[in-house]
């Protein structure tokens, strides 16, 4: 295939030269992209004095500039977006249909009623769009401001809407941002930023935004950008590796708000056995939490700890949810699921052994790449559950939803539970224990953008919170007030 160029985006402006060649992730095909040493001058923004343009505009003009780049974002009318869906195919992780569909939901995140309430949920729109006063009980009137920081973004490509999240979340903070393009989607936030320069060049928030390519790890590139001197924020999506290999530029004056992987799971309580119909449903649910996104997302189930019991007729029963729930995940449309794009050669091999051993576990599909799901005739996951991928999940059997406490950690992010009933017995101690996010099974890749996210509000914490306070001395009483007569300077001719 002819070599494609993927340009960078400078505060409006496209740029195409000084081309260098980057390899692919795996068996991606290499790219063209401009020199990043070359970009360095002008990535970030070096007065931050500058960020008084964003500042000066008022909420409803952002909301306003969000929701008209929202109905530019159809792949279907948007040459930008038409040339990076076609494109994807040679790196991104997502098969084509999950692809147009995580596009199709793009509007809806840059919708006025949206960002409305990402931005109040969040931080207080009030506290956005000016100085809040407060009254404070020792006699101090304080006021607050949540104002904007230049930050750099080390987005994840394992679903485009990562990046629009990013440039949204940008736009309400008012705040200047570098977008570092993954090599997994190295299309989407450059789609979208050249949309934002077609429709108002001009306009401070097109004017804020930079996207650019370079290979992580680039240290002596890194050590130049990450400068207090340049940036006041990291927010960092990625592996283990990459959130290590940023904390060594973590200093006094520069921030870093990590969204480390993560992964989630299920508990599934007794009464999903109450009938046919109703342990139908929750497989049907258990499956589009395995097999959403291709199971791409830290969101994603891999075990399912199922309360169905641990002698005989426990196992039989957890045995028919394992074969409900790869019944129902290969009846997902392909707008949510496919088989894998690329599955794992080491999580197949893991299967074939797992075959030769049925007395401690059935293994249910997979011959096809197509997914599959493990049913653990002990009650514990397998050991290579950390590597489940490519719509592979393990169930699990318990004797009650509490023996699944044991395996819930700080890598824990969303556990999907069944009834709502037994959530709510559960999450406090699933909170204990580290679970981050608890949510109604079926619904864990279903997360609304103005809720917290890994357990932390990165939107509140991508701010810088100003503070100003008066002090009246009627009112709060002053330091020197304590000072013994004898040591107060006196005016000369007293």
């Amino acid at each position: 295939m002819a070599d494609i160029t993927i340009p960078a985006f400078i505060r409006g402006r496209t740029v195409r030269e000084n081309l260098v060649r980057f390899d692919g992730r795996g068996a991606s095909p290499s790219f063209l992209a401009p020199d990043p040493e070359l970009l360095l001058a002008d990535l970030p923004l070096r007065d931050p004095g500058a960020l008084g343009e964003l500042h000066a505009l008022a909420f409803d003009e952002i909301v306003d500039f969000l929701a008209r780049l929202g109905r530019h974002l159809d792949p279907d009318r948007n040459e930008f977006l038409a040339q990076a869906l076609e494109n994807s195919v040679h790196w991104s992780d997502m098969t084509a249909p999950l692809v147009r569909s995580a596009y199709a939901q793009l509007p809806a995140l840059f919708a006025a009623d949206t960002v409305r309430e990402v931005a109040d949920t969040a931080i207080g729109i009030d506290r956005l769009d000016g100085w809040v006063q407060l009254r404070m009980s020792d006699g101090r009137v304080a006021a607050i401001r949540a104002m904007g920081a230049r930050a750099a973004h080390i987005i994840a490509g394992n679903s485009p809407l990562v990046a629009a999240l990013t440039i949204v979340r940008n736009a309400i903070a008012r705040s200047d941002a570098v977008i570092k393009l993954p090599s997994n989607d190295p299309l989407t936030a450059l789609a979208i930023a050249r949309t934002m320069a077609a429709i108002a060049p001009q306009h401070p928030i097109t004017r804020h935004l930079s996207v650019a390519y370079w290979k992580g790890g680039s240290q002596e590139f890194e050590r130049r950008l990450y400068r207090p001197a340049h940036l006041e924020k990291i927010v960092a999506w990625g592996g283990l590796a990459s959130v290590r290999h940023i904390t060594q530029y973590v200093q006094p004056g520069l921030e870093l708000i990590a969204l480390d992987p993560k992964r989630s799971a299920t508990v599934i309580g007794v009464d999903a056995f109450a009938d046919t119909a109703t342990l139908t449903d929750v497989a049907r649910r258990a499956a589009t939490d395995v097999g959403a996104l291709n199971q791409l997302g830290c969101l994603n189930a891999r075990v399912i700890y199922v309360a169905s019991g641990t002698d005989a007729a426990g196992l039989a029963r957890a045995n028919q949810v394992g074969q409900l729930v790869y019944d129902q995940m290969q009846l997902l449309p392909a707008a949510v699921s496919t088989p894998a794009k690329r599955f794992d050669p080491e999580l197949r091999a893991h299967l074939s052994a797992l075959r030769t051993s049925p007395e401690y576990y059935r293994v249910i599909g997979g011959s096809r790449d197509e997914g599959a799901v493990i049913v653990s005739q002990l009650s514990e996951p397998v050991d290579f559950h950390t590597l489940l991928s490519g719509r592979v999940a393990n169930i699990v059997p318990v004797d009650t939803p509490l023996d699944a406490l044991k395996y819930v950690n700080a890598y824990t992010q969303t556990i999907g539970v069944y009834p709502e009933s037994l959530k709510w017995q559960l999450r406090d101690k699933l909170a204990l224990h580290g679970a981050q996010r608890l949510t109604s099974l079926g619904y864990a890749a279903s997360g609304n953008t103005a809720l917290p996210q890994d357990a932390i509000e990165p939107l509140r914490r991508m701010v810088r919170w100003i503070v100003d306070e008066t002090c009246d001395t009627a009112k709060v009483t002053p330091l020197w007030s304590a000072m013994p007569e004898a040591l107060t300077p006196r005016v000369q001719g007293e």
